[in-house]
């Protein structure tokens, strides 16, 4: 009967406990429904320029440039149809002054800010982005001449992961870490701090205005900085909305907008920002040129700098080390991206594939494939022509240098299959047009596999082996990034895959795919003349703050430094062999060594 009456009450104490833990998880419950998300995105509106309508026109410019003789104003156009956008007020030195001291005087509070509400503008952009896909991408096509796929994957897509990425990682990257110590200092405990640094800067390019306007203002918010972002002059119209978008994200979070301060200037008002001692840190995406002159501001406030300058990628396809052929599904995979690399964003694109370097059967293999397709592709408009592949360039600028680079080539033994001139658009008289470009056979000689082109031109070059395909892709002055492509059918071919990864001079590579790099928030950076510093990923996100090193006491009170008496300034008698002794206990590779070492320190 005891027996019985035990198991009643522990059963009755069970489904007390059950009955507890059940009223507490339902009362957690109700208070989380109640309570909401404290991170949950905001809704928010903004404008949608009426030049993003469907249907729009503009007046079409007789001579479309961003520089009206006898005015300081940017005239902003669409390159693809030469139809006039609008006018843009540039910032003067003593605008960039108030801009800096807007954003110095709303980071002391968005410093203090949670990760938790740091997220809450990073989720609240993330989803205006997802809404207003369109809206983002026809801006990007007007003010750039891009078609909208290429605006889709270029500026939305990437701007999404990294939204993604920062929200879902960034947390861990700027948590304290802790950091070991040693036996000389085994009473102190050591970690490194992530903090903000105050105001950054970024100084970006026009062939990704949504994509390079947010990718710096995501770190900086992220980190707990302001920034001030100089846009493009080439893009200033679309700009104005894109940051319209951020600090709009901002206030309905409840946040001052003034953290985050967008404008476009004129050259001779950029050298003030680069060189402002209000700044801690500056990142420019931009040209070799122009990267010296930044260099030169920056160093005159002692500013940290991250550098993006481009660069001459190859696409590197190799053949099969036991001789077999390369499947014919396997080479058009190859061929579709390096199609794709070559001509997204009319060749825009920093990391775009410069150069084809293909070992002796895939070099021909790829002519073949690539002639017929290049000469297919179709150039014009994609916001008002259906069936666009190619669009417009910024500017026709470089159109001269191309054709001269692309004719020199030929003089010199280069073959031209397709394209090789500025397109002349039969509707769209005005937009900065040029054609698809095929040129095979050529060599590192050449100027035009040596100087970065940023244009529709897809260059093909021979290697007779591997070690000819690593001399050609380490032939140039950048290292950006590289895409090798290859079969993995052996461990040989495998083994050929890793030594070309390892032994290309680049900051970046793809194994068989192109760019990928990218898209996973790697950190993104070059060597050489592609510059230097990284941002994306931890190391981005870490080079916007004061890596901090605190070294404090494991258990405080209890054991603390002391200086003993010998070596107590000014010193005594023994402090020599002492001293000695200290560094042998610390450092001894062996007990004898350190038992010397504690002998020392005694005096014995």
């Amino acid at each position: 009967m005891d027996r019985l009456k035990v198991l009643e009450d522990v059963s009755l104490d069970v489904k007390t406990i059950a009955t507890a833990v059940a009223v507490i998880l339902s009362g957690w419950l109700i208070y989380a429904f109640l309570r909401g998300d404290p991170e949950r995105a905001v809704n928010f509106n903004v404008p949608t320029p009426e030049q993003c309508r469907p249907g729009w026109k503009g007046k079409t410019l007789d001579d479309p440039v961003i520089k009206v003789s006898g005015s300081n104003v940017i005239q902003c156009y669409d390159p693809a149809t030469g139809q006039l956008l609008g006018l843009v007020n540039p910032v003067t030195p003593d605008g960039i002054d108030r801009a800096i001291a807007k954003a110095g005087e709303a980071q002391v509070q968005w410093a203090k800010s949670t990760f938790a509400q740091r997220r809450r503008v990073l989720k609240t952009l993330l989803k205006f982005v997802l809404e207003n896909q369109d809206d983002i991408v026809r801006a990007a096509c007007i003010d750039s001449g891009k078609t909208r796929v290429d605006a889709l994957f270029g500026e939305v897509l990437v701007t999404a992961e990294k939204l993604k990425w920062t929200i879902n990682h960034g947390e861990k990257a700027l948590t304290a870490e802790r950091r070991p110590t040693n036996l000389l200092m085994f009473y102190k405990k050591n970690e490194v701090r992530y903090e903000p640094l105050g105001v950054v800067a970024a100084c970006v390019s026009w062939n990704y205005p949504f994509h390079n306007l947010l990718g710096p203002v995501i770190s900086a918010l992220f980190t707990g900085n302001a920034i001030v972002v100089k846009n493009s002059e080439q893009t200033a119209w679309s700009s104005v909305y894109y940051a319209n978008i951020v600090r709009s994200a901002l206030s309905v979070c409840g946040n001052n907008p003034n953290i985050v301060q967008a404008f476009s200037c004129w050259p001779q008002a950029a050298t003030h920002l680069t060189s402002h001692p209000g700044l801690s840190h500056v990142t420019f995406i931009g040209s070799r040129p122009v990267a010296h002159e930044v260099a030169k501001g920056a160093a005159k406030a002692l500013t940290a700098l991250c550098i993006e300058l481009g660069g001459k990628d190859a696409a590197i396809v190799l053949d099969d080390p036991a001789g077999k052929a390369i499947n014919e599904g396997e080479m058009q995979r190859v061929a579709s991206i390096i199609m794709r690399g070559v001509f997204q964003s009319a060749g825009q694109n920093c990391i775009g594939i410069e150069r084809v370097v293909a070992m002796p059967q895939a070099y021909d293999r790829l002519a073949t494939m690539l002639e017929p397709r290049i000469k297919a592709l179709r150039v014009g408009s994609d916001l008002n022509d259906e069936g666009i592949d190619v669009g417009a360039m910024i500017s026709p600028a470089s159109f001269t240098r191309l054709e001269q680079l692309i004719a020199e080539a030929v003089a010199q033994g280069a073959r031209l299959l397709a394209g090789g001139h500025r397109h002349e658009h039969p509707i769209y008289g005005r937009g900065h047009y040029f054609q698809p470009t095929l040129l095979v056979d050529v060599t590192s000689s050449m100027r035009i596999a040596q100087e970065e082109l940023f244009a529709p031109v897809c260059v093909l070059m021979r290697a007779a082996n591997v070690d000819q395909v690593i001399k050609i892709t380490n032939s140039t002055p950048y290292g950006l990034g590289c895409s090798v492509f290859g079969p993995t059918t052996s461990a040989t071919a495998r083994a050929q895959l890793a030594r070309v990864a390892k032994e290309v001079k680049t900051g970046m590579i793809a194994i068989n795919d192109f760019a990928v790099f990218y898209a996973v928030q790697l950190p993104f950076g070059g060597v050489g003349g592609s510059g230097y510093g990284r941002f994306a990923g931890e190391e981005g996100l870490r080079s916007l703050c004061n890596v901090k090193s605190v070294c404090s006491d494991r258990w405080p009170g209890l054991i603390m430094t002391s200086i003993p008496g010998k070596l107590d300034y000014p010193m005594q008698a023994g402090a020599w062999e002492m001293g000695k002794g200290v560094v042998e206990v610390a450092y001894g590779e062996d007990w004898k060594r350190r038992l010397t070492g504690v002998r020392r320190m005694v005096g014995l």
